[in-house]
């Protein structure tokens, strides 16, 4: 989040970081979002009783409130409903630490070094129904090194994800890619 908060301060990134909305009260993104001026909301999702699409409805209506064209996914772990996703279609965008289509879920670097690949890294997607299934925006490498473990496999997967998320929603912000059909559309 602060990635693509510090890339939309510059006077030429196509979007602006209009709203930064956690379903976890007192989430330290938050309070660092609030710091930038940015304007923050929390939707607490355990007010809801487990009804998903109560709670993404709930969101739905903070965004709208805010007026927000565009969401971008980050640190939020939860699967959103076929509603809400369809509510946002190609307006709904996720980073995951693996190249997708490889390693959906959690546990992604763990995936990777188990299955012996040589390179891992990430990918902006749009977010579809099935999860992490979407088309890909943008995708960074790295190589994966002898020795590896998941935390330093982890570290430098993150660092290409702050430099990959902000360029794939400018990507998408300013209109150069969208979601067509369900498939990507460069313009």
């Amino acid at each position: 989040m602060l990635s693509l908060a510090e890339a939309a301060q510059a006077d030429d990134f196509p979007a602006e970081i209009a709203l930064v909305l956690s379903n976890i009260p007192g989430a330290g993104g938050l309070e660092r979002a609030s710091a930038l001026g940015i304007a923050t909301a929390t939707v607490d999702h355990r007010a809801f009783n487990r009804d998903r699409e109560a709670f993404e409805r709930a969101m739905d209506e903070v965004l709208r409130i805010n007026q927000i064209e565009l969401i971008a996914l980050a640190g939020f772990m939860r699967i959103m409903t076929p509603w809400f996703v369809r509510r946002w279609e190609g307006r709904l965008i996720n980073i995951h630490p693996s190249l997708l289509p490889l390693f959906k879920g959690i546990q992604t670097h763990r995936q990777a070094l188990e299955a012996g690949v040589t390179e891992h890294g990430c990918s902006v997607h749009f977010v579809v129904p099935e999860l992490d299934a979407g088309p890909v925006i943008a995708q960074a490498k790295v190589p994966v090194l002898p020795g590896d473990d998941e935390d330093s496999l982890s570290q430098r997967v993150l660092a290409q994800e702050h430099t990959l998320y902000p360029r794939a929603l400018a990507e998408v912000a300013s209109g150069r890619v969208s979601l067509i059909a369900g498939a990507i559309a460069r313009a």
